[in-house]
């Protein structure tokens, strides 16, 4: 969450800091802003709400200057406010500071800045870093910026401009994201490659405690205390285009349209003669196997849920307890890691605050750590000690999609070749896998070729103010995923119950009308589930099934029902999830919601 973009060269900055955060509205945010220095004087423009307020700002009272800073923040620290947006500069105007991350000691630095006559006009932690930069800004503003970095604690992406140093910017970084990208004759500094991908394919990725001076014509790279250091660039190979709608409405169409590819990218480099299996540079072998007690999958979000599925194959074929724990509670709970213990990171982003920390915790305690991310060169596929990519392509629309679709099968390939290295898995039951698993991206496309039926039931639930979604086995942790899409992107009330426990309180909150989404996928569940069904179904439920091809008994019991195509039970939750996006996408369309940035969330959650 939060964007930054930063620019310096012979052209007009204004223009190109807001195409740039425009980019990055992906991250979601609530205010934007920038400076830019101009004629020796740093102006400042920021406002609440949306980036087209700054853009239309700019363009009818036009900033000349080509150096800047640009911002589009999401709050943490005081209000949504013209006065709590980014930039943010010191007392005396000179320095201006851009930042993502949360300063966790800022009240204490805060105090002692006041104390010494410093005035404060925001609420937010990020002021804190410009007026202690003035402070300690004796005529060498980088100087200035070691001592402040020494002084500050948290996490922290900085861009930063002084008016008596017209020809650089300075980045910094610190456990959040910041790239620095090589131009001719100009140079950038971002949050994220797609801010600068129209002018440049060539970026430095920084580290933790790395920072840069940027000038127009060269960049200098160190630490942040002050050593230098190199870096390979990193050549961005992915398109322009690949980050815009394509023709469709909405991103989260397009990416949910762009699952049967992402599924073939993820899947095909990594199968090879029907039953081999690549694991890019992984190599966990039969002897780590020996000695491997027990695996952690620790996740937030939509990846938490991909994390669910992964544990019901792992645990199915693998034979080794496998225990799937939230990130943001995983560090206070009391987990049992040790050197025989596998951790499995998954982040779409491979910046999430709370995944990174449980990381970090992990690897402390001596876990191998293993990272599924969709981000190449991100914080959490640098720290682990393993990295299987999901080949998704850039995921914009807040909501994720083809991240979760294709989180499943790098979590089912893993569990393969750790269960042929464990010698757990029946051959014949691995080439079942693996052959079906080939024949994904054809199965999803012909769910996605006949949506009608999806959008007509989306017309006639689209107005309720509560929804279910029941399951049993990996049926309830793909409803899990389901009733998330449709809360987080229509903003109905929505609840996922194992089936089982419907009888043990959530009965009571059926009646007549109440849309209850079923999935029935797993054969050797289905008559329980069926069970289920019925329990709604006489308390007044309008039951719309998720079933297999072929299934026509289920029509006895539900209003409607969408068809997936047969598949084993293993991978049902690839297509079955399918429409579950589609249904939660044309829910929202129809009520008018803003589907791609739904209010109140971001896509990359940088702060714990």
């Amino acid at each position: 969450m939060c964007g930054i973009m930063g620019y310096i060269g012979a052209k007009k900055a204004s223009p190109i800091l807001i195409e740039g955060l425009e980019k990055l509205e992906y991250r979601g945010y609530d205010s934007a802003g920038v400076a830019i220095l101009d004629e020796g004087k740093i102006q400042v423009r920021k406002f609440k709400g949306k980036l087209s307020i700054l853009k239309l700002d700019v363009e009818e009272n036009p900033i000349e200057g080509n150096m800047g800073i640009g911002h589009t923040r999401w709050a943490t620290h005081g209000e949504p406010s013209d006065v709590n947006s980014h930039p943010h500069k010191s007392s005396d105007g000179k320095i201006v500071v851009v930042h993502n991350g949360i300063i966790e000691n800022y009240m204490e630095i805060k105090e002692e800045l006041k104390s010494f006559g410093y005035k404060f006009l925001s609420d937010t932690d990020t002021e804190v870093i410009a007026h202690l930069l003035e402070y300690y800004y004796n005529g060498d503003i980088l100087e200035a910026v070691k001592k402040a970095i020494n002084k500050i604690e948290g996490a922290y992406g900085l861009g930063i401009i002084h008016a008596d140093n017209p020809d650089m910017l300075i980045a910094v970084k610190k456990d959040s994201p910041l790239i620095v990208g090589i131009g001719e004759g100009e140079n950038f500094i971002a949050s994220d490659i797609p801010a600068v991908l129209k002018y440049t394919r060539k970026v430095y990725i920084l580290e933790n405690h790395e920072m840069a001076i940027v000038k127009k014509d060269s960049i200098s790279l160190m630490k942040t205390d002050g050593t230098p250091i190199t870096k390979e660039v990193f050549n961005v190979t992915w398109d322009v285009e690949a980050a815009e709608k394509g023709g469709y409405e909405h991103f989260m169409l397009k990416e949910i349209y762009e699952q049967p590819k992402a599924i073939r990218d993820t899947l095909l480099p990594r199968l090879s003669n029907g039953v081999d299996i690549k694991m890019d540079s992984i190599n966990i072998s039969k002897e780590y196997m020996k000695n491997l007690r027990r695996i952690y999958i620790v996740a937030c979000g939509t990846a938490y849920h991909a994390g669910l599925i992964g544990k019901d194959i792992l645990e199915r074929y693998v034979r080794i307890p496998t225990i799937v724990d939230i990130a943001s509670e995983f560090r206070y709970g009391y987990p049992f890691i040790d050197q025989n213990t596998l951790v499995i990171v998954v982040s779409q982003s491979g910046e999430t605050a709370d995944t990174l920390a449980a990381l970090r915790l992990s690897k402390e305690k001596g876990a191998r750590a293993l990272a599924i991310t969709n981000v190449v060169g991100s914080s959490i596929a640098r720290e682990s000690d393993d990295v299987l990519y999901t080949w998704a392509g850039p995921e914009i629309a807040v909501a994720s999609t083809k991240a979760y679709t294709t989180q499943i099968l790098a979590l089912t390939l893993l569990a393969l070749d750790m269960a042929t290295k464990n010698e757990s898995i029946a051959h014949e039951d691995k080439e079942c896998i693996i052959e079906n698993l080939t024949h994904l991206p054809s199965k999803v496309e012909e769910i996605l070729s006949n949506v009608e039926n999806i959008n007509s039931i989306a017309e006639e639930i689209y107005r309720s103010q509560s929804m279910f979604y029941i399951g049993r086995g990996i049926d309830y942790d793909v409803a899990r995923e389901g009733s998330l899409k449709l809360k987080e992107i229509s903003y109905i009330h929505s609840e996922a119950i194992a089936a089982g426990e419907l009888k043990h309180g959530t009965l009571a909150l059926i009646e007549e009308g109440t849309p209850v989404i079923a999935l029935v996928t797993q054969d050797r569940l289905y008559d329980k589930t069926l069970s289920n069904i019925k329990e709604v179904k006489a308390r007044g439920a309008y039951v719309i099934a998720i079933a297999k091809e072929g299934n026509s008994e289920i029509q006895k019991s539900a209003d409607k029902v969408i068809y997936i195509p047969d598949v084993i039970d293993e991978i049902t939750p690839v297509p079955s999830i399918v429409p579950l996006q589609l249904l939660s996408y044309y829910v929202a369309y129809k009520r008018g919601c803003d589907i791609d940035k739904p209010k109140n969330l971001a896509k990359s959650v940088t702060v714990e």
